[in-house]
């Protein structure tokens, strides 16, 4: 990118497109705390420790128009204000529920993010593209969120523009309206530099240097704006007037298809819910039906009236639009939360949404209908794995490896298809050992069949036997340690949320690159039992080989 080009165009057709509301809610932390606790009526502030001092860091508007300001130390804003409350503020708490909050706006539009890159709560995001239309356009959809959330006692003030820098800008600094692409650029120039979300130290620099509002910073060259204060700013500029695109991270999964249905009085019971959902999953299967088309993952939101949603999700290990199947699926995913389910004071509206969506063609029905037994068997895997957990239902993916214990893993039964590496000639034991165990091995030449074998303190004398089959080292891999399971991603718990118990991960060893080479050998002793040992290394080498007892054959 050249960043001597001057912002001719700076809304280019892309940016056209799509429509962003930007939510901004300046009280957040004190009207949260005021709707939870209906006894605060006095005025609200929230104090931290700041650089050894405590500080004011949030107020309600009482407290603001009482002559407190941000900033200020608690104890002039007590000897301004006698009657002030004030709280120490509790930022996990005021994280979550923000979270919360705004999951629930998912309502108005399926793609809602929290702006986190000046504050963890305070500012909503919604990419409102193609969907104003089911609230009777942009100017009514956006007095629409706005009188709701001043109804709940929210202080909130809104935009919509085609760009999130520019629908932030005007929120924060001018009053709540739509912006036009053709106006953008007229409202952002007049607009103060801070509303580019710049940290503190590049506002005061840019205010010493006389460069107060963004049209002043435009015009100016790029290239010393870069060298002096990095890309960051540059890109915060860019992002406001659409040359570069800003994208956001929707909270809750996206759904390519979704139905709905809203209640006069609202639900509560599990079994309601349920029943609900097999409607809306028969809806939804006439749907994609009409589209040609399955699904894999289906999300079920339960949008509460106290403002929060509760999602459940589901996935299928095969593509399906069939309701009975995606009822069962919530069935059981509901018994495994059964405990933490809690309604609240009622559900007035369901979402049942469909993602990972591809073509699926009618399946045959009748007496020429062929029944593999496939589709079952990945039903009932689904049905399982919904109910337990998705690892705790696996099966064996082989993978390209001739070492056998790197031959096959396992993987969750909804990860798809197990794919076949390559197929294998040679017998190979049903079970093995996680890590093969050392035996003493007596044989009637060095590199005859063995005779006898002591493991685990056992004698066993063998009467037959196969082999050697060389198995080499794989020189092309890295030092790496064995995995059956693949560890799951560290994610930080929800608040509420019960820690799932460890899973169990076996501690195999580090693969060697530079191993020696195996010679294995299939045994019977004289009691039936056939044993898959190997010898490590050779005879009359540099040291001495050893046996290890690596499986079992039936």
């Amino acid at each position: 990118m050249d960043f001597q080009t001057s912002l001719l165009d700076p809304v280019r057709p892309s940016a056209r497109q799509r429509r962003f509301l930007v939510l901004f809610l300046c009280s957040w932390p004190t009207d949260y705390l005021k709707r939870v606790d209906r006894g605060l009526t006095e005025p609200l502030a929230l104090y931290e420790k700041i650089k050894g001092g405590l500080r004011i860091v949030a107020l309600d508007s009482e407290a603001a128009q009482a002559g407190i300001n941000l900033g200020q130390s608690l104890v002039d804003a007590r000897a301004l204000v006698p009657a002030l409350v004030v709280r120490e503020i509790n930022r996990p708490l005021l994280e979550a529920g923000f979270a919360d909050f705004a999951d629930w706006h998912s309502n108005a539009s399926p793609m809602v993010a929290v702006m986190q890159d000046v504050s963890r709560f305070g500012d909503l995001v919604l990419d409102i593209t193609g969907v104003d239309h089911l609230f009777g356009g942009e100017h009514a959809m956006l007095r629409m969120l706005l009188t709701r959330l001043r109804l709940l006692g929210y202080t909130v003030a809104g935009a919509i523009a085609p760009t999130i820098g520019s629908a932030w800008a005007v929120s924060h600094f001018s009053r709540s309206q739509v912006v036009e692409a053709e106006g953008l650029v007229a409202l952002l120039d007049a607009l103060p530099v801070h509303a580019l979300r710049l940290n503190e130290q590049q506002v005061a620099t840019l205010t010493q240097m006389g460069l107060t509002t963004i049209g002043q910073l435009r015009q100016r060259p790029r290239k010393p704006l870069q060298a002096r204060f990095g890309l960051s700013l540059l890109s915060r500029l860019d992002q406001a007037y659409g040359v570069i695109e800003e994208r956001m991270v929707p909270r809750l999964p996206v759904a390519e298809d979704h139905v709905e249905r809203r209640f006069a009085d609202p639900i509560a019971l599990m079994d309601d819910v349920l029943a609900c959902a097999h409607d809306l999953a028969i809806q939804l299967a006439y749907r994609l039906e009409a589209q040609g088309k399955g699904a894999q993952a289906f999300h079920l939101f339960l949008y509460r009236v106290d403002h929060k949603v509760m999602s459940f999700s589901v996935n299928s290990a095969r593509l399906t639009r069939d309701p009975e199947h995606i009822t069962k699926l919530f069935s059981n995913r509901s018994e495994r939360l059964s405990g933490e389910y809690d309604a609240g004071f009622g559900i007035d509206m369901i979402r049942l949404a469909a993602s990972s969506l591809a073509a699926l063609d009618a399946s045959q029905l009748g007496a020429f209908a062929v029944e593999e037994g496939t589709e079952d068997l990945d039903q009932l895997n689904d049905r399982m794995a919904s109910r337990l957990g998705a690892m705790a239902v696996l099966r064996t993916q082989m993978v390209a490896s001739h070492i056998p214990e790197r031959a096959a893993r396992l993987v969750p039964t909804q990860a798809g298809k197990p794919v076949m590496a390559s197929a294998q000639s040679l017998s190979r034991p049903v079970r093995l050992l996680p890590v093969p165990e050392y035996v003493a091995i007596n044989a009637e030449v060095p590199d005859g069949l063995p005779a006898s074998m002591i493991w685990r303190r056992q004698q066993y004398r063998l009467v037959k036997g196969a082999g050697p089959e060389r198995l080499e080292a794989e020189w092309w891999r890295f030092a790496e340690r064995l995995e059956l399971v693949p560890p799951p991603e560290p994610k930080e718990p929800e608040p509420g949320d019960k820690l799932d118990p460890p899973l169990y991960i076996a501690d195999l060893p580090l693969h060697e690159p530079e191993a020696r080479a195996r010679d294995y050998y299939q045994v019977e002793d004289e009691d039936g039992r056939r044993f898959w040992v190997f010898r490590l290394g050779f005879y009359g080498g540099p040291t001495m080989p050893s046996w290890y007892l690596h499986g079992f054959f039936p």
